[in-house]
């Protein structure tokens, strides 16, 4: 073999060794409390969970925890391998962001603790048995809030909006979830609903056009997928003039129109309470209920130069 294909053989051992290391979870940390953070994507909502879930436990435990935070791009075989080292690594404690990471935390062990947050239905989603007992070895926060306040949002700000569209991505189960819901809601409320799936971003531009001629607006549910391209639909909604009423403040701060949303930071401090009972109070994840916020703590949030991108005047009962 030359010395050409012996250095060659060589830096392709060193390229798969280095990826290897990137994908395995090797607990050599020296806190009392090691824990395995799956974060299924990266946009803004679960990134604040993420940082609300460390700081809590990092304001209570100082230096005796340690965090291994591995982002998943938005695929389920990501999270499923990432879940697997940790397992592998016998970490103190797994905290799942979003659906499937959570769904791939429970599916990898029954001996681990678990807490899940940014699930928006627990229960439907598979993954405890109920929300007043999740039983096993999970428990967790639900970003769920209710889509009524969402609907009353529309009629104020949108009020000439007769038919909605809902985009989604069909491979998320919680947005389906979230879907039906607000389809429920909506025709409840005398809307008209047309309801459009996404499989990948590359999707995103060729659906939400053909929604745009379909409908008068939009609702957008906590969907990771649409979360982290929001200025893919936004780029072709607001031109068009169709308001776009979401479910979380991120997404409206990065081009929707408006929302009532939950803290997400708040969602990941809630977690890490949780994840301190179980950690150092010795409590059982199954026995912890699941939280959910109500109505009163969401906040308003109006992206005011969207508002205005369209020509759509906050009325001054929203003001207030």
């Amino acid at each position: 073999m030359s010395i050409k294909r012996i250095l060659s053989a060589a830096l392709a051992g060193l390229m798969i060794a280095a990826a290897g290391a990137a994908l395995t979870s090797c607990n050599t940390s020296t806190a009392d409390y090691n824990i395995g953070i799956c974060q299924l994507a990266e946009h803004d909502a679960l990134d604040a969970a993420t940082r609300g879930f460390q700081d809590y436990l990092t304001e209570k435990l100082g230096e005796k925890v340690s965090f291994d935070l591995k982002v998943a791009q938005g695929e389920l075989t990501n999270c499923t391998t990432i879940v697997s080292n940790f397992v592998a690594a016998d970490v103190d404690l797994i905290m799942g962001n979003a659906t499937n990471a959570v769904k791939a935390a429970r599916e990898a062990t029954d001996k681990i603790p678990v807490v899940g947050t940014s699930v928006t239905d627990y229960v439907s989603s598979g993954i405890v048995a109920s929300d007043e007992k999740p039983g096993a070895n999970v428990t967790g926060v639900s970003d769920g809030n209710p889509v009524s306040v969402q609907v009353e949002l529309m009629k104020t700000l949108c009020p000439a909006v007769k038919t909605v569209g809902i985009v989604y991505c069909s491979g998320e189960e919680n947005s389906q979830i979230q879907a039906d819901e607000a389809k429920a809601a909506f025709e409840a409320a005398g809307y008209t609903v047309k309801l459009y799936t996404v499989a990948d971003s590359n999707e995103i531009q060729a659906v939400v056009t053909k929604a745009c001629t379909e409908v008068d607006g939009f609702y957008e549910p906590t969907d990771n997928l649409i979360a982290a391209n929001v200025s893919a639909m936004s780029n072709i909604t607001t031109p068009a003039k169709k308001p776009v009423i979401c479910g979380e403040e991120g997404m409206c701060k990065a081009g929707f129109l408006a929302t009532y949303s939950i803290s997400y930071y708040e969602i990941g401090r809630r977690a890490g309470e949780m994840a301190y009972e179980i950690l150092v109070n010795g409590k059982n994840p199954g026995d912890i209920p699941i939280f959910h916020f109500d109505a009163a703590s969401l906040n308003l949030i109006i992206n005011a130069e969207n508002a205005a991108e369209m020509g759509i005047t906050i009325p001054d009962s929203l003001k207030k």
